[in-house]
C-alpha cells in the first residue's frame, strides 16, 4: 500500500517545482523531501523524477502517479474532515422506550428535529425486556426503562419516577376490590407488572394480577384506555400515558392511600464513546423529564 506521507510530499514537489521550497512548504527537511521520494520509488519500482543536475522533471510514471494522486488525497483529506466533524445536530439517533413516557417525550424530540433538520429521530416503542436487548445488541443508541436493567453489557442512571395510577369507567366513584374483580382488567405489555405494585400497596385482598378477570389486551399505548372508557374493565397505567387519553371525560383515575410509582432509568451501550448528537438528545430527555413543563417552554 502506498504511504499518503510520501504520496502528498512526492505531489507537493511536482506543484511547487523545487525540492528546497516544497521542504518550506511542508516544514521538513531538504532530505526528508529526497528520501520519500526514493523509498516511493523503491516501493513502486519505477523513477519518478528525471533529475539534471539540481533540476527535475517528472517522467511519464510520475506524471500518472500524480494525475490519480489527486482523487486519492482529496479523499484522504474528506475522510478526516468527516471524522473529525461530530455535530451535535445532525445524524440519526435511535430512541426505544415503553409507552407511557414515550408519549410524553416523542413531540418534545420532534420539536428538537423541526429546530434541526438535519437530526433525524428514530423513536421505538416497546416493554422494558426488549429495550434492554435492543441497547445490548446496538439497535438503540438510547433506551428508556421501567426497571434497573440486568444485562451486563447496558448501563443505566435513575433520571425520573412516575406515578401508577388505577383508571376505571367514569361512572365507578371509589371501587372496592370486589368491585374490581367484578370489572376485570384489561391488560397491556405492562399491565401485570403495574398491578402487582399497585394493588399490592393499597389492597390487603390482592395476590396477584392474573386472579383478575381479563376483560382485554391491547399492546398499542393510545389505545389501551379506550376498552376502559367503554366500560369494560380497569386497569393501571403510568401518569404520562392517562394524561395523554383523548377522552378524559370517559375515565377516572383514582387516588390511592398508598401512592407507588416507579423509577424510569435512562440506558446506553457500556463502555460505548457516543457522538455528540447521542449526548444531545440524552441531555435533552433528562432535563424534559425532571423539569417537563420547563423544557417544554423553551
Amino acid at each position: 500500500m502506498i504511504n499518503p506521507i510520501w504520496l502528498r510530499t512526492f505531489c507537493t514537489l511536482v506543484e511547487v517545482g523545487h525540492f528546497t521550497q516544497s521542504a518550506d512548504y511542508l516544514h521538513m527537511t531538504q532530505s526528508g523531501v529526497s528520501q520519500h521520494i526514493s523509498k516511493l520509488e523503491r516501493q513502486l519500482g519505477v523513477k519518478l523524477l528525471i533529475r539534471e543536475g539540481k533540476q527535475f522533471s517528472v517522467s511519464e510514471s510520475g506524471a500518472k502517479l500524480y494525475r490519480e494522486a489527486q482523487s486519492i488525497l482529496q479523499g484522504l483529506e474528506n475522510l478526516q474532515q468527516s471524522v473529525a466533524t461530530d455535530s451535535p445536530f445532525e445524524g440519526e439517533v435511535r430512541v426505544m422506550s415503553p409507552g407511557s413516557i414515550g408519549l410524553n417525550l416523542y413531540p418534545q424530540l420532534l420539536s428538537l428535529q423541526q429546530q434541526h433538520p438535519s437530526l433525524v429521530i428514530d423513536y421505538r416503542f416497546a416493554p422494558n425486556k426488549s429495550v434492554e436487548q435492543s441497547i445490548a445488541e446496538s439497535n438503540s443508541d438510547i433506551g428508556l426503562m421501567t426497571r434497573k436493567p440486568i444485562v451486563p453489557d447496558v448501563q443505566s442512571e435513575k433520571i425520573a419516577s412516575e406515578r401508577l395510577l388505577l383508571v376505571t369507567p367514569a361512572n365507578m366513584m371509589k371501587p372496592t376490590y370486589e368491585d374490581l374483580m367484578v370489572l376485570g382488567f384489561i391488560d397491556h405489555p405492562d399491565g401485570s407488572h403495574h398491578a402487582d405494585l399497585l394493588m399490592s400497596a393499597n389492597f390487603i385482598e390482592f395476590q396477584h394480577s392474573d386472579l383478575f378477570p381479563k376483560k382485554g389486551f391491547s399492546n398499542q399505548i393510545s389505545l389501551i384506555l379506550e376498552p376502559v372508557s367503554k366500560g369494560l374493565g380497569f386497569t393501571v397505567l403510568p401518569a404520562h400515558a392517562v394524561e395523554a387519553f383523548r377522552y378524559p371525560e370517559l375515565i377516572r383515575t383514582h387516588v390511592l392511600d398508598n401512592s407507588v410509582s416507579e423509577t424510569l432509568y435512562l440506558c446506553t451501550r457500556r463502555n460505548r464513546v457516543f457522538p455528540k448528537r447521542i449526548e444531545t438528545i440524552k441531555s435533552m430527555i433528562k432535563a424534559h423529564i425532571a423539569n417537563p413543563e420547563e423544557s417544554g417552554s423553551k
